[in-house]
């Protein structure tokens, strides 16, 4: 349970790349009720994936592909904002309000949006809680909480140190241009695979 979870955790995706702009820009602590919001929205998901949603998946698969086009989209929009923020000067003044900084709910729903968490959810349900199994969901989803939260704010904490090789606009610029690229082609990799 513990390397399924940190293995699926700590790999880059859509929610890692946003954590890792996020903090960047605006600092590891003001990026955690983000962290926060996508680890709970996860867990949820996983619980209920375990209970109820795995078989609904299965007897409606075009589900999982609306929300795949849906998680797409939304990723694409927010890699553009990344992408297209103001970066400020070299003089230190940076403009903030262009550069989104991601909520508790949008981290929450990016999760249920996300292919990546939907396939974590529905293999590691199948896998470690077999049959419904109450008491092992029990323990997966504590797992998985624990390993989830520390590896996203990980994540965060990488960002603040890629914040100290941000002192000029024109590598904020490269770095706003290549996180949301990196978002972008997520984006588009989820709809063509």
């Amino acid at each position: 349970m513990f390397l399924f979870s940190l293995s699926m955790s700590l790999s880059p995706g859509p929610v890692n790349m946003l954590i890792l702009s996020s903090s960047a820009t605006h600092g590891a602590g003001r990026t955690m009720p983000f962290v926060s919001g996508a680890t709970i929205g996860f867990v949820l998901l996983l619980a209920l994936t375990g209970l109820v949603l795995g078989r609904l998946l299965d007897e409606l698969p075009a589900l999982l592909d609306t929300l795949g086009w849906m998680a797409a989209v939304f990723i694409a929009w927010v890699g553009w904002r990344i992408a297209s923020s103001d970066v400020g000067d070299d003089t230190g003044n940076r403009s903030l309000h262009d550069t989104p900084l991601p909520s508790f709910l949008q981290g929450f729903a990016l999760q249920w949006l996300n292919p990546k968490a939907w396939v974590a959810c529905t293999s590691g349900a199948a896998l470690f809680a077999p049959h419904g199994d109450r008491q092992a969901l029990l323990q997966f989803v504590v797992v998985y909480f624990v390993v989830c939260y520390a590896s996203l704010a990980s994540w965060a904490g990488l960002g603040r140190l890629m914040a100290r090789c941000l002192t000029t606009a024109v590598r904020r610029r490269a770095f706003n241009v290549a996180m949301g690229g990196a978002l972008i082609v997520s984006a588009a990799t989820a709809l063509l695979g």
